[in-house]
């Protein structure tokens, strides 16, 4: 199985599929489209049944029943996208079997090194084969690593009809990474009760708890003059932008935050004295707290408007997607045969919350409740990503396990 595993994934990580959050296409990107239509090819050759792939690039599969009992129908899904943080083009995976637990040089030539100093928790991977990038790109680990891990996993229970388990449906959606994961995806036609993302971290990660999360984007005008005879004539909109940040806590910020504490995020920051444009990202597991950040963000803004001139202050505040806690809490023994099937495989369970989104954040809004399970990666969304070919295989080992329990507890 591990060799299935790393063939699988490293020739997925190779296909470009960065989303582009400018694009108004879906997927927003050519290259997720060249990875759905391989996927496509890939379920048939496995022999999945009810392969279809729609004009958006949402692919479904069925993997059918092998029990006469009423099974429920349980679905498993994994985005083809990566994250816009870091160039995912070229992306070159190195594969290191019986991992030392030293340092690791990803790349030579620019001195790029996956360091213990840097991240104290790689020397826990001792003996492990990990796959890693070359330093120059993201890995693709989010979410790859889960399409191979489902993958994988159906191959293994198409190989093994003597396993007995209900009706399964696997998806891979698009764009994922730019909110826009479940936006256009079929709920009725996929056709599930339940489901589950294989979009999470280290290994025993279980999350059935998201962000509340909003964006907001700034637009400041200014008034551009010449600086020799500005004198009660500039307006600069990059100070009016600097001034919006310095009235938020700077405290409430990523780099300062953990566990169930929400955030500020300013993601993005392009201007000058004419225009200067700021995007962030609000996150909070609570309702009121979360509304609270979102009225903070109108109370500056105003008073902006109130000092410059509304003209020159312009927010657009849009939430993304809610805490799924509220949608799961109710069906929460999909949590909890989870967690059993990881105690049977020997994986101490992690039941934290996601502090991120999912696509089934708004899946569980849109009626298939869906929890998220480890993938085994680590350092998502940049060139220090890396992965346990091992851990990858637990994570398929789960995903069987988790389909046995369904069909046992009937």
């Amino acid at each position: 199985m591990k060799n299935e595993i790393i063939e699988r994934f490293t020739t997925y990580v190779k296909v470009d599929t960065q989303s582009n959050e400018n694009s108004e296409t879906c997927p927003s990107t050519e290259g997720q489209l060249t990875l759905a239509n391989m996927l496509v090819e890939e379920l048939k050759t496995i022999g999945m049944e009810e392969v279809t792939i729609d004009e958006n690039g949402y692919v479904m599969a069925t993997l059918p029943a092998t029990t006469d009992k009423d099974v429920p129908t349980i679905g498993f899904l994994a985005h083809v996208d990566t994250a816009t943080d870091f160039t995912g083009k070229n992306v070159n995976p190195q594969v290191i079997e019986n991992f030392d637990g030293d340092a690791i040089v990803l790349n030579k030539e620019l001195g790029i090194v996956l360091s213990p100093e840097d991240f104290p928790e790689l020397p826990q991977y001792t003996g492990h084969t990990l796959i890693t990038t070359d330093g120059t790109t993201l890995l693709g680990a989010d979410n790859k690593a889960g399409i191979a891990e489902i993958m994988t996993a159906m191959a293994y229970l198409i190989k093994h009809p003597e396993i007995k388990h209900g009706k399964i449906r696997v998806a891979f959606t698009p764009d994922e990474e730019i909110g826009r994961g479940p936006h256009k995806f079929d709920v009725a036609a996929f056709n599930a009760k339940f489901a589950y993302t294989i979009d999470g971290g280290p290994l025993g990660e279980l999350e059935y708890e998201s962000f509340n999360a909003a964006g907001a984007k700034l637009t400041f005008k200014g008034k551009n003059v010449h600086p020799g005879t500005a004198k009660g004539k500039m307006v600069n909109s990059a100070k009016i932008a600097m001034e919006f940040h310095s009235k938020l806590p700077a405290e409430e910020a990523p780099e300062h935050t953990e566990g169930y504490e929400g955030f500020f995020h300013l993601s993005s920051i392009n201007g000058d004295v004419e225009e200067t444009k700021l995007q962030y990202i609000i996150r909070d597991f609570h309702r009121d707290s979360f509304q609270a950040r979102k009225n903070l963000f109108e109370k500056i803004a105003g008073e902006l408007k109130e000092k410059y001139g509304e003209q020159h202050v312009h927010l657009e505040l849009n939430d993304q997607y809610y805490n799924m806690k509220d949608k799961i809490e109710p069906v929460k023994e999909i949590v909890d045969i989870a967690y059993e099937a990881m105690e049977n495989l020997g994986i101490k369970p992690i039941v934290k919350p996601i502090r991120g989104g999912t696509d089934g954040s708004q899946l569980s809004y849109m009626g298939l409740p869906t929890p998220n399970i480890f993938t085994g990666g680590e350092n998502f969304h940049g060139r220090f990503e890396y992965i346990s070919v091992d851990n990858m295989q637990k994570s398929v080992e789960t995903i069987i396990e988790i389909a046995k329990l369904f069909e046992a507890k009937a």
